[in-house]
C-alpha cells in the first residue's frame, strides 16, 4: 500500500530529478553555443533566458506531485521566455509541465486543459491573423497549438487509457468476485439439496428400523419379534440400496449416470401402503385422497417436492403420532397444488423415534424453493402440515 506519510507525498520521483538535470543542462549548452528561439529580441540580455530555464527546470521534479503549482509557475516563465532570447529547452520544459498537468492533476483540472488550452490557440490563431495580416501569422497559432493543446491532448489521451484500463481491471475483479460468490452459493445450494434427498430417502427407512426395533426389544412376543426383523430387514435392504446409490452419484459426479427415475405422485399408493405395513404395529392406519382433476398435467419439480413433502410427513407420524387415523389429501385449484397431511396428535405410550426437526426444514425449503407456502403447527388434537406449490409450468423457475 502506499505511504500516507504527509511528507513523502512530495518527493520527486527520481527520473523526474533525472528529466530536470537534463533538461537544464541541455538548455545551458544551447544557450552557451548561442542557440536561441528568438535571438532578435534585445529586451533583456542574453543571460536573462537562463532565468525562466532554471525556473521551469525546478519545476520537473514535482510534476506528479503538485501538478497545479507546476503549472502555474511554468505558465509564467513560458511567458517570461517571449521577452528573451529564448530557450528551446524552456519550451519543451512547458510542454513536459502541462502533459504532467493532464496526466497526473485533478480530474477536473485534466478535463479543463485540453479545452482551455483549445480555446487559447484559436484565440492567438484569430489575434495573430487580425495584427500581422499575413499568412505567416498562422504560424503563431500552430506554434501556440503544438506547446499547449498538443501536450494537453496527448496527456488526455493517455489519462483516458490508464482509467479505461483500470475500470477494465476493477470489473474483471468483480465479475472474478461474483463468480467466486456465485460458485460458493451454488455450492451451498448444492448441498443443501443432497441433505434434503439423503434425509428425504433414507431417514424413513431408519424411522421405522427404530420403531420395530425398539417394539421388538420392549415386547417380549416372539411374534411381534419376528414381525419387526422383518420389517427392519426390508427397510436396511432398501436404505441401503438408496445410500449406495447416493455415494455413487457423489464419487462419479462427472462421469454419465445411468437415468434415475423422478418420484412422482403417481407412487404415492405404494408410498402410504408402505407406512401403513410399518405403523401396523403402532396402531397407526394411512388413508390417501386424491381430489386433484384427472389428466391435468404437473411440473416435475412441483410432483417431485410433493412427493418427498408427503413422505417426510409419513415418517414424522410414524415417529410421532399416536394412534389413528394419518390422512393425506391433495387438490388442485386456482394453479396451486395443496397437499395436507393430518396426523393424530397427542401423548403416545409406545416406542418413539427421535426427530432433530431436519425434515420441517427440508419441506419448507423444498416449498419455498418453488414459490409456494409452507405450514407446519398443531391443530387441536391433529399436527397438520400444508403445503401450498405452484401448479403451472410458468411458476415453476428451478
Amino acid at each position: 500500500m502506499p505511504s500516507k506519510n504527509p511528507a513523502s507525498a512530495f518527493r520527486p520521483h527520481r527520473d523526474d530529478v533525472l528529466l530536470c538535470v537534463v533538461s537544464v543542462l541541455a538548455g545551458v549548452l544551447l544557450w552557451s553555443l548561442g542557440v536561441h528561439s528568438s535571438p532578435n529580441r534585445n529586451l533583456l540580455p542574453d543571460w536573462a533566458a537562463l532565468v525562466p530555464l532554471v525556473v521551469l527546470g525546478a519545476m520537473e521534479p514535482l510534476r506528479r506531485t503538485a501538478p497545479r503549482l507546476t503549472l502555474a509557475v511554468g505558465t509564467v516563465g513560458i511567458i517570461a521566455d517571449q521577452f528573451t532570447v529564448g530557450n528551446m529547452a524552456t519550451v519543451l520544459i512547458f510542454t513536459d509541465l502541462m502533459y504532467a498537468a493532464v496526466v497526473y492533476g485533478k480530474p477536473a483540472m485534466a478535463r479543463r486543459l485540453p479545452v482551455t488550452t483549445g480555446l487559447i490557440t484559436i484565440a492567438v490563431t484569430i489575434a495573430s491573423v487580425a495584427w500581422l495580416r499575413t499568412p505567416q501569422a498562422l504560424l503563431i497559432g500552430v506554434i501556440t497549438g503544438i506547446v499547449s493543446f498538443g501536450p494537453a491532448l496527448t496527456g488526455a489521451t493517455l489519462r483516458n487509457h490508464r482509467e479505461a484500463a483500470e475500470a477494465a481491471r476493477l470489473r474483471a475483479e468483480q465479475t472474478a468476485l461474483l463468480a467466486e460468490m456465485d460458485r460458493a452459493q451454488a455450492v451451498v445450494a448444492e448441498r443443501a439439496r443432497m441433505a434434503r434427498e439423503l434425509h428425504d430417502m433414507v431417514a424413513n427407512h431408519l424411522s421405522a428400523i427404530a420403531i420395530h426395533s425398539t417394539a421388538a426389544l420392549s415386547i417380549d412376543s416372539p411374534a411381534t419379534s419376528r414381525d419387526a426383523l422383518g420389517v427392519i430387514r426390508e427397510n436396511s435392504v432398501q436404505g441401503l440400496a438408496e445410500m449406495r446409490r447416493l455415494i455413487g452419484l457423489l464419487r462419479d459426479a462427472g462421469a454419465e449416470q445411468e437415468p434415475v427415475a423422478v418420484p412422482s405422485l403417481d407412487g404415492l399408493d405404494v408410498l402410504v401402503a408402505k407406512a401403513r405395513v410399518n405403523g401396523a404395529g403402532s396402531g397407526l392406519e394411512f388413508v390417501l385422497e386424491d381430489a386433484r382433476v384427472d389428466g391435468e398435467p404437473l411440473p416435475a419439480p412441483v410432483e417431485l417436492a410433493a412427493y418427498r413433502i408427503v413422505q417426510e410427513s409419513l415418517t414424522n407420524a410414524l415417529k410421532h403420532a399416536v394412534p389413528g387415523t394419518v390422512r393425506v389429501r391433495l387438490t388442485s385449484a386456482d394453479g396451486l397444488l395443496t397437499v395436507r397431511v393430518d396426523s393424530p396428535y397427542g401423548e403416545r405410550s409406545g416406542p418413539r423415534a427421535p426427530g432433530s426437526g431436519a425434515g420441517l426444514i427440508g419441506m419448507r425449503e423444498r416449498t419455498q424453493l418453488l414459490g409456494g407456502a409452507f405450514t407446519a403447527g398443531r391443530a387441536g388434537t391433529v399436527w397438520r402440515v400444508r403445503a401450498s406449490l405452484p401448479a403451472e409450468e410458468r411458476a415453476v423457475t428451478g
